[in-house]
C-alpha cells in the first residue's frame, strides 16, 4: 500500500510510491539483527580445526565442499540487506589479511546478539555503538600489549602460523608438505622497498591440475603458461633459455581504412605476396639476432611467422595473459617489449629450463630455474576435484598469513587465548567508563569469548567449563598465552605449542565486526521500494 498522511484540512498526500513497504524503530532493528545472527549460525560450525563443513550446491547444481567462511559466503546467495552486511565483512577481512572471515562474521554475530539484549532493556542504540567503539579501541591496545615479536628468519614458527591457518581444512597429512612449500613461496617473492618488507601474494601464481596425490603439489621456481606451443615444428623443451616478452602481434597489420590495390600482371602479384612474407622473415631475423629462442606473445602470432620460428628452433606461445606476462617478467628479469625495432638483449629474461608437458588433457608450459625469481607457481595436485579446489582455499589462506607476519612481525597466540585475554581486561575497562555505556563494553567483552566457545562446542567439549578454567588461568600473570587444545580437550601454552596468528588478522577482525555492528544497530528505518515488474511476452508466446 501506498504511505499517506493528511493536511490540516484533511486533505490526503502521498509520500512514497504504491508497493513500498517500510519497518520501523524495534521491528525493524530486530529483522536485521536476526538476518546478520543467521548468517552467524551458518558459520558458527565452521569455526576451528574441529570445524565442519558444508555443502553448497549452486543453481546449476555444482557443488562445493567445504568450511572456509569467505567461500562459503561467497557461494549462498544472500537476500536480506542486513545479512549482506555479513557478507561483505568476510569479503573485507578476506581481501586485507586474507584469513579470519568466520572469527570476524561469529564475533559480528555474536555482538549483535548481546545489543538486542540490551535494547530489550530499552538501553539507546546511540550509546551501544558509541560503548562498542570504545571497547573495540580497547581490544586493539589489548592485542598489542599481548603481542609478541617474531623473528622472520625463524622457518619453525613460520611454519606454526601456516599450520595453524590451515589446520581446519581437511587436508590429512599432506598439511606439513603444503606448509613447507607456502614458507619458501612467500620467502621467495618477498622484497624490500624502502625501510618496509613486501610480501605481495599476487605474485605467486597457483595452478590447480587434477591427478595424482596432495602430496605432489610442488613450488615451480618460476611460471606456468597455461598454454601450449603453437607449431608442433618446434621444439618441446629448451635449457638455458632466453625469452622475449612481446605485447605486439606477430602479424601484418591490417589496414584501417578500406583500401584497393589494382594488379595489372602476375609479376606484381608475386612481388606482393612476397613483401609480405619478407617483412614476415624479418620479424623472426630481429628475435633471432636479439639472441632470444623463447617467445611469449601476448597477441597473435600469424601462422607464416610461426613456420619461421620453428625453422629457427624457437618455442612461442601466444595469447598469453596480461597478468601471466607481467609475472613473467619478475619471474625470468625480462622485460615486456612493444615494439621488435626495440628489442635489445638486455630485455631478454633468463630461465634454466622451459618445456612443453602434458598434465591429464591439458599442455603446459613450465618456465622453470629462474635465477631469483620475484614470481613462483605453485602447481596443486589431488586426486579429486573438491579436494583441489580446498587445497588451493588453504593455500590462499596460508600464503595470506604468512605474508602477514613477515610483512608486521608480530603474533598473537590463538586456541581462544587472545579472546579470553581481551575479555578480562575489557571487564576491568568498562568500570572506568561507568554509565550505560558500561553494559556495551562489558557486552562486548561478553561477545569476544564466543570464539573459544565454540572452538570447545564444535570440539565436542564443554563450552561452560573451559570458559570457566580458561578465566581462572588468564587471572594468574602467566596465564595470558593459555589457549584451548581442541584434540585433547585440557588448556595449553598456545605460543610455545604453535596455535599462533598474525596480529592483524586479530585486529581486521575485531574492526570489522564492531564497525558492521554499530552500522546494523544504527539502523532504525527500513524503506523498501517495489520491485519492477517483469515484461510481459508476447501472447502465446509468439510475435505476430
Amino acid at each position: 500500500m501506498a504511505y499517506l498522511t493528511t493536511t490540516g484540512s484533511g486533505q490526503p498526500v502521498l509520500i512514497l510510491k504504491e508497493g513500498t513497504t517500510r519497518s520501523r524503530g524495534k521491528e525493524a532493528q530486530r529483522n536485521n539483527i536476526m538476518a546478520a545472527r543467521v548468517i552467524g549460525e551458518v558459520l558458527k560450525t565452521t569455526l576451528g580445526p574441529r570445524g565442519m563443513d558444508k555443502m553448497l550446491i549452486d543453481s546449476l547444481g555444482d557443488i562445493t565442499i567445504t568450511n572456509d567462511g569467505a567461500a562459503i559466503l561467497k557461494e549462498i546467495d544472500v537476500e536480506h540487506p542486513a545479512a549482506k552486511m555479513m557478507v561483505e565483512i568476510a569479503k573485507t577481512q578476506d581481501d586485507m589479511v586474507g584469513d579470519g572471515t568466520t572469527s570476524a562474521v561469529v564475533l559480528s554475530s555474536e555482538l549483535l546478539k548481546k545489543a538486542e539484549e540490551l535494547l530489550e532493556q530499552n538501553i539507546h542504540p546511540t550509546i551501544l555503538v558509541s560503548g562498542f567503539r570504545k571497547a573495540g579501541q580497547k581490544a586493539i591496545e589489548i592485542i598489542n600489549k599481548t603481542a609478541q615479536p617474531l623473528d622472520t628468519n625463524d622457518k619453525k614458527t613460520l611454519l606454526k602460523v601456516a599450520l595453524t591457518s590451515m589446520s581446519s581444512k581437511s587436508l590429512g597429512s599432506a598439511r606439513d608438505h603444503l606448509a613447507e612449500i607456502t614458507i619458501e613461496a612467500v620467502k621467495q617473492i618477498t622484497e624490500q622497498r624502502g625501510d618496509k618488507t613486501i610480501a605481495d601474494i599476487d605474485n605467486i601464481q597457483l595452478i590447480k591440475k587434477t591427478g595424482k596425490s596432495l602430496l605432489e603439489t610442488q613450488l615451480i621456481k618460476g611460471i606456468i603458461i597455461d598454454k601450449e606451443v603453437v607449431n608442433p615444428g618446434m621444439p618441446k623443451l629448451k635449457e638455458n633459455a632466453k625469452v622475449v616478452l612481446l605485447d605486439s602481434a606477430l602479424e601484418i597489420e591490417k589496414t584501417e581504412i578500406s583500401a584497393e590495390i589494382r594488379i595489372k600482371d602476375p609479376s606484381q602479384m608475386k612481388a606482393f605476396l612476397d613483401q609480405e612474407t619478407t617483412m614476415m622473415q624479418d620479424m623472426v631475423t630481429k628475435i633471432k639476432a636479439s639472441g632470444a629462442n623463447i617467445v611469449f606473445c601476448q597477441k597473435g602470432i600469424d601462422d607464416m611467422v610461426q613456420h619461421f620460428l620453428a625453422k629457427e628452433g624457437i618455442i612461442a606461445a601466444r595469447r598469453v595473459k596480461e597478468s601471466d606476462m607481467e609475472k613473467l617478467a619478475r619471474a625470468t628479469g625480462g622485460r615486456i617489449v612493444s615494439d621488435l625495432d626495440d628489442l635489445k638483449k638486455d630485455d631478454l629474461g633468463f630461465a634454466g629450463l622451459v618445456e612443453e608437458r602434458k598434465i591429464g588433457d591439458d599442455k603446459l608450459i613450465f618456465v622453470e630455474k629462474c635465477k631469483d625469481p620475484h614470481a613462483v607457481a605453485i602447481l596443486i595436485r589431488a586426486g579429486l576435484e573438491r579436494l583441489v579446489d580446498e587445497a588451493e582455499r588453504a593455500m590462499t589462506d596460508s600464503l595470506s598469513v604468512v605474508s602477514d607476519v613477515i610483512e608486521n612481525n608480530q603474533i598473537v597466540p590463538g586456541g581462544g587465548a587472545i579472546e579470553i585475554e581481551i575479555a578480562k581486561e575489557l571487564r576491568k575497562y568498562a568500570t572506568k567508563v561507568g554509565g550505560r555505556e558500561q553494559l556495551a563494553v562489558e557486552a562486548f567483552a561478553d561477545a569476544v569469548e564466543v570464539i573459544p566457545r565454540t572452538l570447545a562446542e564444535n570440539a565436542g567439549l564443554e563450552p561452560i567449563d573451559i570458559i570457566v578454567e580458561l578465566r581462572s588461568v588468564h587471572d594468574k600473570d602467566d596465564g595470558k598465552f593459555k589457549g584451548l587444545n581442541v584434540f585433547t580437550g585440557k588448556l595449553q601454552d598456545s605460543i610455545t605449542n604453535g596455535v599462533i596468528e598474525p596480529i592483524i588478522v586479530k585486529e581486521q577482525a575485531i574492526k570489522s565486526a564492531s564497525e558492521s555492528a554499530a552500522l546494523i544497530l544504527r539502523i532504525d528505518d527500513v524503506i523498501t521500494a517495489k520491485a519492477p515488474k517483469a515484461p510481459a511476452g508476447p501472447p502465446g508466446g509468439m510475435e505476430d
